[in-house]
């Protein structure tokens, strides 16, 4: 814990002070002016206060100091474009109102029990077995990913339930048994839901962050997302399962009394509540698969959903308080700001400046190009734990620089986002691995196991990355 805080001092007062010299001394040249290097270094402090979270600041602060400080910029320089419209820009975007009402689905899986009945009735329908086990999340996380792009709350679900199952299999804490069944949940939580727009937090937090950009509007759609990423995200899944079942192989074996544990886990009959979920939600899904043909934009559809689940009594007006993370919320409308204050202060320039000369040397092959944006993202996820999305929010607006350079479509990069986004060799680089750890205590994966099972991830990427590629070629996504 010293560690932890002490890292989180010392990262954040460096950023702070680097972002302290640029605005006294306004050191950089090129193509960026005083207002603009005043600016980066309030993005700075934002940044040190987002990645390393000192005193324990939410994110909101982050996002609430990047506000305060774009407003006092924008007051004492009105040329600067700092607008309130522009600071505020993400809060009325139709990406965040995408997500609110997205993450109350979450809320309404875990209220109404709908969710944790899905998840144990798919585990009983297989034959208790390491294999058939590992099968069942996969199942159960697709399921779960079609419902909601809440995370957490899948997160929140499923953990519980794996703990049951480690504890029904009387698996050792901190055996491979253990782990394994664990990791499973958890990851299949996170990675399947990449496939589609709707799956993860991230999608509509992509979406918006692409439409700030004037060159970038309408160019991430559910049909557009689901061409990209749904083949290499079947890929790293089917690759991930399989290298954790060689890698993470358990000695022990499953008992038949175990096996009939799990079988015998009662379930209460279904409630209204949770019939009238599992309806609008499905219909939900439905409703974004056929958008080409209805023409409903994903915030309209979701709002629609929102306000029926209040209407039919599923959700309370005290739900509106507890049931989405609103310290979340802030985060991501402020970091969707991010991208537009970058362009209007002229910073996105600057650093498209710096970047686009850099990838020369790895620009003219795809294959090159893709493995080591992949290997650099990966890395940096060491450093941007905030969800990846500061990081986002960054190289997005620079994108249309590297495509009229060297042909690299935008659509690309939603690949780099998400498989890096879920990063985890470690607990601390990922948001959900912290959450599942506090949830489930010495039952959780050993942190060697996560080390394993995090490389076996990252590889998994790559190889899928290998095999997508020849179809964004086909797809004249390059060159």
């Amino acid at each position: 814990m010293f560690k932890k805080i002490k890292l989180s001092y010392v990262g954040s007062a460096v950023l702070t002070l680097i972002a302290i010299a640029i605005i006294a001394l306004k050191p950089l040249s090129g193509n960026i002016s005083d207002t603009g290097q005043i600016m980066l270094g309030g993005i700075i402090i934002t940044l040190s206060i987002w990645i390393f979270k000192p005193f324990n600041l939410p994110y909101a602060v982050g996002g609430l100091f990047l506000a305060l400080f774009a407003l006092a910029l924008g007051g004492v320089n009105p040329a600067s474009g700092l607008t309130s419209a522009t600071i505020f820009s993400g809060f009325t975007h139709s990406a965040t109102w995408t997500l609110i009402p997205a993450l109350f689905f979450g809320f309404v899986l875990a209220k109404t029990g709908l969710g944790k009945r899905i998840a144990m009735a798919i585990i009983k329908i297989f034959k208790p077995s390491y294999a058939s086990l590992v099968f069942a999340w996969v199942i159960i996380g697709v399921v779960l990913s079609l419902l909601t792009p809440a995370t957490t709350v899948r997160v929140a679900i499923v953990i519980p339930i794996a703990m049951q199952c480690c504890e029904l299999c009387k698996l050792e804490k901190g055996s491979k048994g253990n782990s394994l069944i664990m990791l499973t949940a958890f990851s299949m939580a996170l990675i399947p839901g990449a496939a589609w727009l709707t799956g993860v937090v991230w999608g509509p937090f992509v979406q918006g962050t692409y439409e700030r950009i004037p060159e970038l509007v309408g160019m991430v759609t559910f049909n557009s997302w689901f061409s990209i990423m749904f083949v290499p995200t079947i890929i790293t899944a089917v690759l991930l399962v399989a290298g954790s079942l060689i890698f993470l192989k358990p000695k022990e074996k499953i008992s038949e009394e175990a096996a009939k544990a799990i079988r015998g886990q009662k379930s209460d009959r279904m409630s209204a509540h949770e019939i009238i979920a599992a309806v609008v939600l499905a219909a939900i899904f439905g409703f974004f698969v056929t958008s080409s043909i209805h023409g409903l934009s994903s915030a309209v559809i979701c709002l629609s959903a929102m306000f029926l689940f209040f209407l039919l009594g599923v959700l309370e007006a005290k739900d509106f308080n507890t049931g989405v993370n609103w310290d979340m919320i802030i985060f991501l409308a402020m970091a969707l700001s991010l991208g537009t204050i970058l362009d209007t202060t002229g910073i996105s320039i600057w650093i498209a400046d710096i970047i686009v000369p850099a990838l020369a040397p790895i620009a003219a092959n795809p294959w090159i190009f893709m493995l080591v944006i992949m290997t650099v993202m990966f890395l940096f996820r060491f450093v941007d734990v905030a969800m990846f999305l500061p990081t986002i929010s960054i190289v997005v607006p620079i994108l249309p620089a590297i495509q009229a350079q060297y042909g690299i479509h935008p659509l690309v990069w939603i690949a780099v986002f998400m498989f890096a986004g879920n990063a985890f060799f470690m607990h601390y680089q990922n948001v959900w691995a912290m959450m599942s750890k506090g949830m489930a205590g010495e039952r959780i994966w050993t942190n060697k196991h996560l080390a394993i099972y995090g490389t076996l991830y990252f590889v998994a990427c790559m190889i899928a990355l290998v095999a997508a590629i020849p179809i964004w070629t086909n797809a004249g996504l390059f060159g």
